[in-house]
């Protein structure tokens, strides 16, 4: 199977090629059902590749597919080649798994869409793009699906691009990816210039020699590619704008491809990160937790259902750059493929509801949705359960080994990590609260819908509720895959070990254990005191709700003196560099002008010039010498 490798990428490649041709013909639902068995039918071969890799020993764990030599480079080269190892198949693996999931559900939440068809040719080229991205042996195939899921991800979120919203957001998206995409390209150059090769082995192989500087480079320029992909500060500021496009969409961003590709290339990279100065790896963690905590708070104050979680994204990624920086990069990938079960959960529940709901987004108009929504109510409370840290769900077990790490890394680092996850236990009971309990306030919100009549809500069809169930169970039992309690549980830990090494701790589990439970618990107890009970008033400053004004303050200054700036720019471009390139072409041209009256192609003037010549030397040598 190891050899069929590229059969991952290449059939939703394919899945892209087919509706692109025939998917008008196919129509809604079946360009649907075929662009999910395009995906389904990868997910199943990665199953087969998994298993393969699963009958070696961990040393023989790696297996490079060459397709052909790709940039030639003198005496060296670049191929399109896959790497099929533990961390490559890993990240397949729930980006095909869950990719189909999210793919079926489209299938009915898309239903009636006039461009039912062009969605799913966008959704294919999505998980092509991922899947070269997470599968390329070198960086530059890395690249290649970087830059297809920035574009993928400026179509799907502007797909509804009749709305202003949704234009801007998808704009915002893509210009916001490209300052990242700068910071992987100036770690392609430094890592070229220091090893001369852009293989992943290669570079790892050479890592323990490369200076500590050069590292460094590698390493934060890296980072800063990270930060764009998977929303760090400061570039987070284009994904909460991500949820103007459908919502399977948002679930297919957070959950299973885009912003996992930061941290996944930084595990890529590990044996960079610990060749590069300890300030590196440290701002590395400093910047997971900051931007962890940040978003927490905002996330407090959101009405958006689908903005709550959108923000919540943006702090779990923040967590899983935490582990990245102390070390910990089987804790980062398990929280990846986690949050994978239970944030897709989350959002297509999240779908769900808008969809029964009649496309209301405001919480404040919702409520008591459990007695109508059943099936999606429980899902979503699994999900709730599983990123509020509660065990046994799966968000418990690898949110705790983050913690472990950032204690060994730093306290500070701890406490932060630490407040957070009781933020993130308190905003996330309060979406539950809002949405499926309390009172029914969506009886008096039809005229501001303009619905006709009373606006009843109702359950989803089987093609939405289906995933949700599927994604709830795996988010219940999916913590099982790295138990803490011996080293024959941790199952991920093995399986990653031959790519990613084991994060060493002398530190207690247990008593962290016990704390981030009760910390959850407090969590979930203040939101049920405060918008249950109704025993405390909500705290809910504007400042939060705008989201510490980060955004605005950016858009107003790019509007105004970034504008001003930015045509400056353009002016001395013009009128400077285009015009000193522009002037020095004019004078040569205006000089050639003169010079070409005197070649004017008659040989009686040639012979005139020639025989003037001749007596204006005989005149100096005959004449003026002699009389000097």
């Amino acid at each position: 199977m190891l050899d069929v490798v590229w059969l991952i990428p290449a059939l939703p490649l394919a899945g892209f090629v087919c509706i692109l041709l025939f998917g008008r013909k196919l129509g809604d639902p079946k360009a649907g059902y075929f662009a999910t068995a395009m995906v389904g039918a990868s997910f199943v071969v990665t199953v087969g590749v998994f298993f393969d890799l699963m009958s070696k020993t961990a040393e023989e764990r790696h297996h490079v597919k060459t397709l052909f030599q790709w940039v030639p480079l003198g005496s060296a080269h670049i191929d399109l080649a896959f790497l099929a190892d533990p961390l490559s198949i890993t990240m397949c693996l729930f980006v095909t798994g869950i990719g189909s999931l999210i793919h079926l559900y489209a299938v009915g939440y898309m239903h009636g869409d006039p461009r039912f068809s062009k969605f799913f040719l966008y959704l294919n080229l999505f998980a092509f793009s991922m899947l070269m991205l997470v599968l390329g042996s070198n960086m530059l195939v890395t690249f290649l699906g970087w830059e297809g899921v920035g574009t993928c991800s400026y179509l799907l979120i502007s797909f509804w691009h009749e709305k202003d919203s949704a234009a801007t957001a998808g704009k915002k998206a893509f210009v916001t990816n490209r300052v990242g995409d700068w910071g992987f390209m100036m770690a392609m150059f430094f890592a070229f210039w220091a090893v001369g090769s852009l293989d992943y082995s290669a570079i790892n192989g050479a890592a323990h020699g490369l200076a500590t500087s050069t590292a460094t480079a590698i390493a934060l320029f890296a980072f800063i590619g990270a930060c764009g992909k998977s929303a760090q500060l400061p570039l987070f500021l284009w994904l909460p704008d991500a949820m103007e496009g459908p919502t399977p969409v948002s679930a297919l961003i957070h959950a299973a491809t885009m912003v996992t590709a930061g941290v996944y290339l930084m595990c890529r990279i590990g044996p960079v990160l610990h060749a590069s100065s300890g300030y590196a790896t440290t701002i590395i963690a400093i910047v997971g937790a900051a931007t962890a905590l940040f978003a927490a708070t905002i996330a407090v104050a959101q009405n958006d259902i689908k903005k709550v979680l959108a923000y919540s994204t943006i702090s779990q990624l923040g967590y899983m750059f935490l582990a990245v920086g102390s070390g910990a990069y089987t804790a980062a990938i398990f929280h990846m493929v986690t949050h994978a079960f239970f944030k897709a959960l989350l959002f297509l529940g999240a779908g769900s509801v808008i969809h029964g709901m009649h496309h209301e987004q405001d919480m404040r108009r919702m409520g008591a949705l459990r007695k109508v929504m059943p099936i999606t109510a429980g899902t979503f409370i699994v999900g709730w359960l599983a990123i509020a840290g509660v065990p046994p769900f799966a968000g418990f077990w690898s949110k705790d080994d983050i913690l472990l790490a950032a204690y060994d890394k730093n306290i500070v680092l701890w406490i932060v990590g630490l407040v957070t996850a009781l933020l993130t236990a308190y905003y996330m009971t309060r979406q539950v609260i809002m949405v499926f309990y309390g009172k029914a306030r969506w009886h008096d919100a039809h005229e501001e819908n303009g619905a006709h009549g009373d606006l009843q809500p109702h359950e989803s069809p089987w093609t939405m509720v289906t995933p949700l169930v599927v994604l709830a169970v795996l988010s219940l039992v999916g913590g099982a895959m790295n138990l803490p309690f011996k080293t024959t549980t941790e199952r991920l830990a093995l399986w990653l070990e031959p790519v990613v090494g084991v994060h060493e701790s002398d530190t207690a589990k247990l008593p962290l254990a016990l704390v981030a439970i009760a910390v959850g618990l407090v969590g979930i107890a203040g939101a049920y005191a405060v918008y249950y009970f109704r025993k405390f008033k909500a705290i809910e400053p504007q400042i939060l709700a705008d989201a510490w004004r980060y955004d605005s303050t950016v858009s107003a200054f790019m509007g105004g003196p970034g504008r001003k700036a930015f045509d400056g720019v353009a002016w001395a471009d013009a009128h400077v560099v285009d015009g000193a390139v522009n002037g020095s072409g004019a004078l040569v041209r205006g000089t050639a002008g003169k010079v070409r009256l005197l070649q004017s192609g008659n040989v009686r003037n040639y012979a005139a010039a020639i025989g003037s010549g001749v007596v204006l030397l005989l005149v100096w040598f005959v004449v003026i010498r002699g009389l000097l």
